[in-house]
């Protein structure tokens, strides 16, 4: 199973991204996907997540601007970003909670570097 992570780039403040987290390999359910944050120096952080349920959460600081989506048929995963600002500038990685022939849990993606400028 490996996760990719797509779409990031640099923006100037009040722009927009959307990054793409797609899941491959011997899945054989996925239970929740989850993006993550990192900025220079400090720890990384739960951004926004979304469960094969449905539910959906943000962290108080996207919440609002950012909007997590998923493609259930294609396995993918994806956060538009809106209205950016310049401590949204982190590298964005994408996880899951993934059911698989060879090993049930968590797995990463490589993570996508989003640089946002005032």
């Amino acid at each position: 199973v490996q996760l990719q992570a797509s779409g990031g780039g640099s923006v100037q403040a009040g722009g927009s991204l959307r990054l793409s987290c797609a899941a491959t390999g011997s899945i054989l359910s996925i239970n929740a996907m989850r993006w993550y944050r990192q900025a220079p120096g400090k720890q990384r952080e739960l951004v926004a997540t979304i469960t094969s349920a449905g539910s959906i959460n943000y962290s108080d600081s996207v919440k609002g601007r950012f909007t997590i989506s998923g493609d259930g048929a294609k396995n993918t995963m994806y956060l538009q970003m809106n209205s950016l600002k310049p401590e949204d500038t982190a590298v964005y990685y994408c996880n899951a909670a993934i059911v698989a022939y060879l090993r049930t849990g968590d797995y990463w993606g490589q993570g996508t570097l989003v640089t946002v400028s005032s």
